[in-house]
This record gives structure tokens, C-alpha cells and sequence, in this order.
């Protein structure tokens, strides 16, 4: 079985900095895609970021230039450092592993106000 363990969201004034941190373990397959996914409050789930186990990246267009996703194969774990950040960042932020299937943790919570 696989577990998804997300860290460091929390309360940032607009402009400043976070990072969020995933752990996967368990399970027998390999994680070829690591990423963040964010879901506003009244919106959907929303690819954030995402690398590939060969460190190829994809972002939303509205994170572009403001995040960086990376990733260590071998203790299976991505960050997401955030900068810049923006009301319009807030929601619940998910991390999601595709091995042997996709698998979620639970969330951690971004807000951005002042």
C-alpha cells in the first residue's frame, strides 16, 4: 500500500514564500510522476506541477516563473517551493504519485492574505 505524506502549508501575506513537502513510501512500483495538485474552495482540482522521474517538468501557467517543482528518486519525495505567492494561491494543496496506479495524500492548506 501506498502513502502519501504532505508538509508545509500554512498562513503566508501576499508576495512571501512557502515550500510543501511530500513523502511517498510503500507499495512495489517505482513513482514515474510526482506533483501538486490544488483545489480552491467552489473550484475544481487543478494540476499545479509535476515531474517526471527523468526530472522533465510541467507547470500551470499561472504558477510559471513564481514555482519550482523537484524531486529526490531516491527517498521519493518532490517539494514545491512557492514564491510570489498571490490570493488566488490559496486552496488545499494535494500531492499526487503515479506508480502502480495514482495515489493521493490528504492535503495541506495554502492561504495567502494579508
Amino acid at each position: 500500500q501506498v502513502h502519501v505524506v504532505e508538509s508545509g502549508g500554512g498562513l503566508v501575506q501576499p508576495g512571501g514564500s512557502l515550500t510543501l513537502s511530500c513523502a511517498a513510501s510503500g507499495g512495489i512500483f517505482k513513482f514515474y510522476v510526482m506533483g501538486w495538485y490544488r483545489q480552491a474552495p467552489g473550484k475544481e482540482r487543478e494540476l499545479v506541477a509535476r515531474v517526471l522521474k527523468n526530472g522533465t517538468t510541467n507547470y500551470a501557467d499561472s504558477v510559471k516563473g513564481r514555482f519550482t517543482i523537484s524531486r529526490d528518486n531516491a527517498q521519493n519525495t518532490v517539494s514545491l517551493q512557492m514564491n510570489s505567492l498571490k490570493p488566488e494561491d490559496t486552496g488545499v494543496y494535494f500531492c499526487n504519485v503515479i506508480g502502480g496506479g495514482s495515489h493521493w495524500g490528504q492535503g495541506t492548506q495554502v492561504t495567502v492574505s494579508s
